[in-house]
Formats: C-alpha cells, structure tokens, sequence
C-alpha cells in the first residue's frame, strides 16, 4: 500500500494528514499557531512559525500511523492565499507575512488600478485590485521599507515558502498565483505588462506549473527535520479553496461548494473563465489543469463566531474542557432553542473590512436591532446567520454570471455543525452534501500528490476513487421563507452604512 501526505497551511494552524492510496485518513496532526495583529486592520504571521507546525505535524501523523516513511510516496501542500513572503539570496524571510485578510493597501491598491486601468486589469487577471491580493502588498513594502525591499531576492505565496523549505527550490503554481493581481490567466504566465507598469523585477517571481506537476523531492535538510524520506516526491499544490475544491470533489460544471472556515467561500467549477466585471467574486485557475473556478472570499467567517467565542464564552469552553466536548459544540446547545432571526438581531460579519461582494476594507462588524431581550446566544445565532448571509449573498452574484450550481458541498469546520449545515440549506433553499472524508484541503493536496506520483491519470479519476459522498441535508422552505425576510433587510444595511464606515476611519 502506498501513503501519501496533505499539508494544510492554514491561518489558526497547520493540519497535515496521512491518507492511503484510495483516500482512506490513517493519522492527523494539528498544530496553531498565533495571528499578529500590529495595527487595527493589519495582519500578520511568522512563517517560522509554518514551518515548526509543519515539522511537527509531519514527524507526528508518521509517528502515529507506524507507517514506513519510505511507503510514504508523494506530499502536496495547500495554503492559504495571497500572503506575501519575501526571502533574500539566502533564502531567509526578511520580515512577517502579510496575509490574505490584512486591509493595509488600500492606497497602493488606488496605485495599481489607476496605473494599470481597472478595466484591464479584470481583462488581464479576471480580478479588481483588493487589499487582501498579493501586489498591493508588495508595493506598500516598496514604499514603507525600501531596505528590506532591496534585499529581497524572491517573492513567495505561504505555501510556496513551506515547499521551498521541503524541497530547496523555489516555484509557483497557477491557481495560487492567479490570486496576486499578477498573473495573465489566459496565458498562465506573470503579466508583464503589469510587471513592467509597476516597476517589479521578472526576477523576483518564481517559475510557474500546475498544481499537479512535480516540484522536487524532499531535500536531504527537510528529510533529517520530517522523518520523511528523500524519495519522497512534492508536487506543488495548491491555494486552500483550489484544494478543497479537489478534496470535495467539485471538479466538474455544476459543483461547487461553501466554506467556513477562519473566512467564508462559495466555490464554482467551470470549464471556462467566467469574469464579473464589478470584481465582487474572483475568478482564479483550477487545481484541474486548464479549469477555472469562480470564488467569493467573506473575510470574517468563522472568524467571527470564534471572536465572539474566545472573548464571551470562557465559562463554555470551561465547560467544554471538563465534559471533553468541543466549546462549539455547547455554545450551539444554547443557540439551537432560539428562533430563526435571533429575535430579530442582525450581524453584519465585516471584523476584518470585507472583500466579497462589497470590497470595502474599511467596513466593520454590526449588531443591528440590539435590545435588552439579547443573550449572548441571541448575538452568536446573529453572528452564524449574519455570516451565511454573506455566503447567500455572494451566491446571488455567481448565480448573475450564469453559473447555477446543482450540487452544493458544504465543508470547513462550520460544516462540521449540522445545525449550521442546514442553516445553509434553509438560506439557500438547496440540498446540501458533504463528503465522508472531512479533510478538504488536506485530502485535495494528497489528490494531487497521487497524480503527480502517476498513481492515477488524472483528477477526475483520482476524485471518482477517493471521495465519496455522505447523504444531503434538504432545505425546509417555511425556514427559507423565515430566514429570506431578514436577508432582505440584512442586504439593504451595508448601503445605508458605507459612508458612516468611511467617515469612522478618519476619525484620530
């Protein structure tokens, strides 16, 4: 039996599985680390702390599966997107990353439209400039530390540092880049056109493949600190939503699925890039070579829920730790008994500014309609609504551009919570499935790894073998019609509000 590893850079932690040949999970290992937060707005990571979590996460599922390393015959990596790294000619990190939800380059993102032209710059990389994309966060390093930016030998997206670290060598892979304002999707290469306008060296982008192609194999350096063998082979990977997309199989028209995770995501597989030229959704490269996919980013999913949890919630997760059951998991007991609406209080999901489909970084969270009938778990069945408000509305938009989805995935951890799963399918009025395997991005690496090890041919067969479907949750129409009453109003509050956010930000 051959093993193969997924690696899960994501943003609270690194989660790295082991999983068989045919998709079965042998052994997983999470380790978190912190968010760093500088300024109101900003935010930042170590990437040594990516690569200790993901030492440790490797050494540990090897540990706990008693599986020979030299078995273990392909790794892939997801990531989160849009982050920026920047080594030197060493290859050490010159500073923190900035990361995706980080709403620092507002200005810089002004720069790059009006240098480039909005409208080209949709037609050149199918997407607006935004504060959480990979460019704007280049040129604010540019003007805010040019010394660090002198020295910089190579840009990187976190996952792509993380393979660089296992392998030694540097790469890229499209449905990642295509996240970074830099990347002309219909030729899969680094636009030089936008390059040279912004006055970025060609040098500083690594190579770019596909998420299937094989990076290397783990270094000598990188098998001494994992455990894992130099016959170990890398493939490049993906960002975490290309390779969840993968892991749920939504790998075909007609699929797609929503997130919750730290942020929220309704993801859409098609076979042609689709463009909203209002820049409300994105359009990036699939992890399926030569595919697209069409994708809504909330910022501040679950997120939110585990803001309100860690800050209110501390006698839950007493609670919790003493009965050994998951916080979430008590704090859901008290909002199940509460109506649809929580009494009607609303919550607008914007703690980190908001990317789909308003593109405001200075937009904040609001409990709207707060009165003293509210518990705390009236402001958490608010804050679970609010955000699946979100995804709905985002979901309209993709719906606009003509991609109906018949089969709707739900994953993330909020997919973990069928009460949350069928406040999902309540809100959009559709049946809503998950897979076996929970793994997602984890699962969607490994996938490609058994690809790129020519395990299986492509990643259409590699899905039909290693993914299987769990039974759907159908959407009660009375709780659509409850829950689509406050949708309506929860739409109108965001116009009524974007001046007042506005004028919030230049207050000293």
């Amino acid at each position: 039996m051959d093993y193969f590893i997924g690696v899960d850079l994501g943003t609270s932690g690194t989660k790295t599985v082991l999983f068989d040949e045919i998709g079965k999970k042998i052994s997983s290992h999470t380790i978190e680390y912190d968010l760093i937060q500088p300024q109101n707005g900003w935010a930042e990571q170590n990437p040594a702390d990516w690569w200790n979590a993901t030492v440790g996460t490797i050494k540990e599922v090897i540990k706990k599966s008693d599986v020979n390393p030299s078995d273990i015959k392909g790794l892939g990596i997801s990531g989160q997107m849009h982050g920026l790294v920047m080594v030197d000619k060493h290859g050490e990190v010159l500073r923190n990353s900035i990361i995706w939800c980080d709403g620092r380059t507002g200005e810089e993102c002004k720069e790059i439209t009006e240098t480039i032209g909005k409208e080209r710059l949709i037609e050149i990389t199918a997407n607006p400039a935004l504060t959480g994309f990979t460019a704007g966060k280049i040129l604010w390093v540019r003007k805010h530390e040019p010394e660090l930016y002198e020295q910089c030998h190579q840009i990187l997206l976190p996952k792509d540092y993380i393979r660089y670290k296992l392998t030694g060598l540097y790469g890229a892979e499209v449905s990642d880049a295509s996240g970074t304002n830099l990347l002309d999707i219909a030729k899969l290469e680094w636009s030089k056109e936008i390059l040279d306008k912004l006055n970025i060296s060609q040098d500083l982008m690594p190579k770019l493949a596909n998420s299937v192609d094989i990076a290397g194999n783990i270094s000598e350096e990188a098998s001494k600190s994992t455990g894992l063998t130099v016959d170990t082979i890398v493939c490049y990977g993906a960002g975490d939503n290309a390779s969840a997309g993968i892991g749920t199989g939504v790998v075909s028209t007609g699929k797609a699925f929503t997130t919750i995770g730290t942020s929220g995501v309704v993801f859409a597989h098609s076979d042609e890039p689709q463009i909203d030229k209002q820049g409300r959704v994105h359009t990036f490269c699939s992890a399926v070579p030569n595919k697209y996919t069409i994708m809504s980013c909330t910022l501040s999913a679950g997120l939110s829920l585990k803001w309100f949890r860690d800050n209110f919630c501390t006698s839950e997760i007493e609670v919790a730790k003493y009965l050994g059951k998951d916080s979430y998991d008590i704090v859901n007991e008290g909002v199940e008994k509460l109506p649809i609406g929580a009494d009607k209080l609303i919550f607008l999901p914007y703690l980190m500014g908001e990317r789909s489909p308003i593109l405001d970084e200075n937009a904040r969270g609001v409990f709207f309609g707060l009165s003293a009938i509210h518990t705390k778990y009236h402001m958490i069945r608010a804050i679970m609504e609010g955000v699946m408000y979100s995804q709905k509305q985002c979901l309209d938009v993709i719906n606009g551009m003509g991609v109906f989805p018949k089969e709707m995935y739900a994953c993330g951890g909020g997919a973990k919570s069928e009460f949350w799963r069928q406040m999902m399918a309540d809100i959009y009025n559709t049946e809503v499935l998950t897979v076996q395997n929970e793994e997602g991005p984890a699962l969607g690496v490994a996938i490609l790894a058994t690809v790129a090890c020519g395990k299986y041919k492509n990643v259409e067969s590699a899905c039909e073998v290693m993914i299987k479907t769990k039974s759907a949750l159908e959407s009660n129409i009375t709780n659509h019609e409850a829950y689509d009453k406050f949708y309506k109003l929860y739409i109108k509050l965001y116009p009524m509000l974007k001046d007042s956010f506005q004028e919030l930000k230049k207050i000293n």
